[in-house]
Parts: C-alpha cells; sequence; structure tokens
C-alpha cells in the first residue's frame, strides 16, 4: 500500500495522533488538521522528530470552503494524497436540559452540532480529496489513493442514550460503503471503520463498562492491516458488531426496554456540546 502522503483530520488527540505516529517517519509527509492548535502543535512536534515532514493545519472540518482550500492546495502542489484518514468527530447523549422537565434529551444545538461535525466534517474532508485523487495516476497497486472515516458500532443500533451520535455514525458507514461501490471503479478506496470502544479522551472519562475496549495503538494496527487488505469496512470487536446486529433486528418494544436501563455514563462523562456564549 502506497503511503508516502497522508491528510489526517482529529489529529490533536486520539486515533488521528495514534495514526500520525505510527506512520511518521523519514520519507513520509503528514498533513495534520484539527481545530485544537495547542495539541496539534504537540502531535506535530512528535512526528517530525520521528523524521516525518509535517504540514500543520488549524481548522475545523466544519469550516467547508477552508478544507477544500488546503485539500486542493496539496493536489496543486503536485503532491499526491496516498491517504486520507477522516478521524475527527465528537461525542454526546441526552441530559437534562437547563429549565425544561421531562426525560433528558439532547438540544437542538447538541444533535445539529454532532451532524455538521461527524457527517458534514466527513463530507468535507473526502469531497475535495476524491477530486484530487483522481487526477492522480495509479499506483502499482491498482489504487489511485484510500480514503477512511471513522464510523462506530453505535452507528449498527438505535441507541437512546446517545440517539444523534448513533446516527451521524451510521450515516458515515452507510455512505463510504454505498459511495466506495461506485469509486472503486476510479480506483479510489472507501473504507468505513466500524470501531467500537477505544481507549482515547473521547471516552476517558466514561464511568460505566466498555466491553470490548481496544487500546489506541491496537485499534491503529487493526486500521491499517485492513486497509492494506482493500476492505471496504473494516469491523472490530466482531462479537460486539454481531450482538448489535443483532439487537437491531429485534422490534422495538424489544430492544427498546433492554437500551433504556443501560447507563449512559455519570454526569461528565459524555460531555454536553453547550452552544457558546454570544452565539
Amino acid at each position: 500500500m502506497k503511503q508516502d502522503s497522508l491528510l489526517i483530520t482529529g489529529a490533536a488527540s486520539g486515533l488521528g495522533r495514534g495514526f500520525a505516529l505510527r506512520v511518521a517517519r523519514p520519507g513520509i509527509t503528514l498533513h495534520l488538521i484539527d481545530c485544537n492548535e495547542n495539541r496539534l502543535k504537540d502531535t506535530a512536534s512528535r512526528t517530525e522528530a520521528l523524521g516525518a515532514r509535517v504540514f500543520m493545519h488549524a481548522l475545523d472540518v466544519t469550516d467547508a470552503p477552508a478544507m477544500r482550500s488546503v485539500i486542493e492546495d496539496i493536489g496543486a502542489s503536485g503532491e499526491s494524497l496516498d491517504v486520507v484518514l477522516a478521524c475527527a468527530g465528537i461525542t454526546g447523549g441526552v441530559h437534562d436540559q437547563p429549565g425544561e422537565k421531562g426525560a433528558p434529551s439532547e438540544s437542538e444545538y447538541q444533535v445539529r452540532r454532532m451532524v455538521d461535525v461527524n457527517v458534514n466534517g466527513v463530507l468535507n474532508t473526502i469531497f475535495p480529496a476524491i477530486d484530487v485523487i483522481r487526477r492522480q495516476p495509479v499506483a502499482s497497486d491498482g489504487f489511485r489513493g484510500r480514503i477512511a472515516a471513522i464510523s462506530s458500532i453505535a452507528g449498527l443500533v438505535s441507541f437512546p442514550g446517545t440517539p444523534s451520535y448513533c446516527a451521524t455514525k451510521a450515516a458515515v458507514d452507510r455512505f463510504m460503503v454505498a459511495t466506495g461501490g461506485n469509486l472503486k471503479q476510479d480506483g479510489i478506496l472507501l473504507s468505513s471503520v466500524v470501531c467500537g470502544f477505544i481507549n482515547t479522551p473521547m471516552v476517558a472519562t466514561n464511568e460505566f463498562a466498555m466491553p470490548g475496549l481496544v487500546q489506541t495503538a491496537d485499534a491503529v494496527e487493526r486500521i491499517m492491516a485492513g486497509l492494506e487488505k482493500n476492505k471496504r469496512r473494516i469491523t472490530f470487536p466482531r462479537w460486539i458488531a454481531m450482538g448489535s446486529r443483532l439487537m437491531d433486528l429485534l422490534p422495538i418494544g424489544l430492544s427498546e426496554p433492554y437500551y433504556l436501563n443501560q447507563p449512559t455514563g455519570a454526569a461528565g462523562s459524555m460531555p454536553v456540546v453547550e452552544k457558546p456564549s454570544g452565539r
């Protein structure tokens, strides 16, 4: 698998940083994107110390014009994009809403922000990447380039504790797999990563059991191995994915009571995505 030049979103922490550190070495070019500039600088300095040539882009994946500009500039420079890893994402769950009575829920802002980051952020990454990769020659492995987006096993179920997270990850998975059937004919591999709990900052404050928890380095290896095998869907842990698919086949009246009894975490374990003041 040709991987001389990679673009990674969400590179300031978690899987994004894990990928960057795993591939960084002399002869490798990394384009690192994240909205957290301080942590992004840390990733950049670590990967540069390993010998990689690093370009740091501090921006939000929801900024479509900025994302297209950065990615198009890579293509215009004559440099190839061998692997694109869309790792940027946020999570969140239901909470008691300020000033409102009734069952916990997600605020409209949280739902829309989740969609904007987890779905639109992926699209803002892959569409300009597709345009750039289409102009590249076919490599010896038969592909012009590879694009992977992080979905989740949460996308296989309808868990009332994290409604919009489940919905956005389902959208990413279906889009990547369905669209990949067309783009493979153009020499572009689209892969959906359907993973369970990974030991990243996203889950660090969870105060509930996380079955099948995978360490970041192990998750990175599994994903890279899947890309090298040209897998369109990379799934792990498989036993949790199988169980989730079976649960989703049950009538809602049977599955929902079970889900409603599952913990969504103690206060603070699934951060509320608040609307910034003054906006």
